[in-house]
C-alpha cells in the first residue's frame, strides 16, 4: 500500500512539473526579448530648467514617446545657464546621439553650439523657445503660438482693467525667444485699445527682467511699486514669474489693488486663478509640444520633410475655468 502511494505520488509530481512547463510562461523570457532589442539611437534633450513643470512635462514625453518608437532618450536641465547647455550639447554629439532637442537657455548665444551639431550632421530640434541664431541651422521649431498668446493675455489685461485704464508692469525674460513673443503680442492688444479708447487709456511704465523665476520677479516687483504706488496692473510672462508678483504684493498690501496676468496654466497658477489671486492665464499644452516634437523627429528619420514651425494655440483660463477643473483643489 505504502508503495502505491508512493508511486501515485511520484507520478503526480511529474506530471503537474510537466504541466506547468507546457502552460506557465518564462517570466524572463520578454525581459530577455526587450533588452535583446536594438536601440535605434540616442536622442538628447536639454530643457530651460527641469524645475518649471512646463519642461518637466516636456522632457518627460518626449522621452515616452520617442521610448515607444525605439529610442533612447537622455534628459538634462540647462537651469538658465547657456554656457552650461553648451556643455550638454558637445557632451551629446560624443555620446553620438541620432538628433538632439533643445529648449534654449538663450536664444541668441545658443547659436554656436548648434552649428557644431550641423557640422556633425545631427539634426537639432527647437521646443518652445527658438534659436535667433541666423547661421544656426534647426530642422523644426515646435512652441506655443506665443504671440497669439500675448494677445490674449493683452484682452484679459483690458478685462481686469475696466473703463478706469491705468498703469501696467511687465515682468520679461528677454533670452527666450517665447516671451518676446508673448510680450510683442501684448503690446499690440494694449496699442490697439489705446488709440480706440483714449479715456481709459492703459500705459506700460515699467519692463522688468523676472527671467522666469519667483524670487526675482518677486524683487523685481517690490522695485516697480515703490516707484508707481498707483500700479492697476502686471502682466507677467509665466506663472513662476505671476506668482512672485504676488507674493510682492501681498507683502506691500496692496494683493486687491493690483491685477496679474500670467502665462502658462501650471498647476499652482491655475490653483492661483480659482483662489483670486491670479486674473487670468492663456494656457500652454507641453505636452502637446513634446508629443509633436517627436512626431518630427521620427517623419525627418523617415526621410521625410517635417515644417519649419509648429505653433500650438492657448487657451485663456479664467476663474469660471478653475472652479469647474477637477484637478484643482
Amino acid at each position: 500500500m505504502n508503495t502505491f502511494i508512493k508511486t501515485v505520488l511520484v507520478f503526480a509530481v511529474f506530471a503537474a512539473v510537466g504541466c506547468g512547463g507546457n502552460n506557465t510562461p518564462d517570466k524572463n523570457e520578454k525581459a530577455k526579448e526587450k533588452a535583446s532589442m536594438k536601440v535605434k539611437g540616442i536622442i538628447g534633450v536639454s530643457v530651460l530648467t527641469l524645475t518649471n513643470p512646463f519642461f518637466k512635462v516636456i522632457g518627460d514625453t518626449i522621452k515616452e514617446q520617442a521610448e515607444k518608437a525605439g529610442y533612447s532618450v537622455e534628459v538634462v536641465s540647462g537651469e538658465f545657464d547657456v554656457a552650461k547647455q553648451q556643455s550638454q550639447v558637445k557632451d551629446f554629439l560624443v555620446k553620438k546621439v541620432v538628433a538632439i532637442v533643445l529648449c534654449p537657455c538663450d536664444s541668441r548665444s545658443i547659436g554656436a553650439v548648434i552649428q557644431e551639431a550641423n557640422k556633425a550632421g545631427v539634426p537639432v530640434f527647437t521646443a518652445d523657445i527658438a534659436c535667433l541664431a541666423s547661421d544656426a541651422k534647426v530642422v523644426t521649431h515646435i512652441a506655443t503660438d506665443n504671440f497669439e498668446g500675448g494677445k490674449q493675455a493683452g484682452i484679459a489685461t483690458i478685462e481686469a482693467m475696466g473703463e478706469a485704464g491705468g498703469k501696467v508692469a511687465v515682468l520679461d525674460f528677454r533670452q527666450a525667444e517665447s516671451c518676446i513673443l508673448r510680450v510683442k503680442g501684448f503690446k499690440e492688444v494694449i496699442d490697439a485699445h489705446n488709440k480706440k479708447n483714449p479715456k481709459a487709456q492703459i500705459t506700460i511704465v515699467a519692463e522688468l527682467p523676472g527671467d522666469g523665476k519667483k524670487d526675482k520677479s518677486q524683487s523685481a516687483t517690490e522695485d516697480v511699486l515703490q516707484t508707481h504706488p498707483d500700479l492697476a496692473a502686471i502682466f507677467a510672462i509665466n506663472d513662476p514669474s505671476a506668482l512672485g508678483a504676488r507674493a510682492a504684493l501681498e507683502r506691500a498690501n496692496k494683493a486687491d489693488a493690483v491685477k496679474i496676468i500670467g502665462f502658462d496654466g501650471q498647476p499652482d497658477g491655475k490653483q492661483a486663478i480659482k483662489e483670486g489671486k491670479i486674473f487670468a492665464d492663456p494656457v500652454q499644452f507641453p505636452d502637446k509640444i513634446g508629443q509633436q516634437t517627436v512626431a518630427a523627429m521620427l517623419d525627418y528619420f523617415d526621410g521625410k520633410t517635417p515644417p519649419k514651425e509648429v505653433l500650438i494655440p492657448t487657451g485663456l483660463y479664467k476663474k469660471a475655468d478653475a472652479m469647474k477643473d477637477p484637478e484643482l483643489k
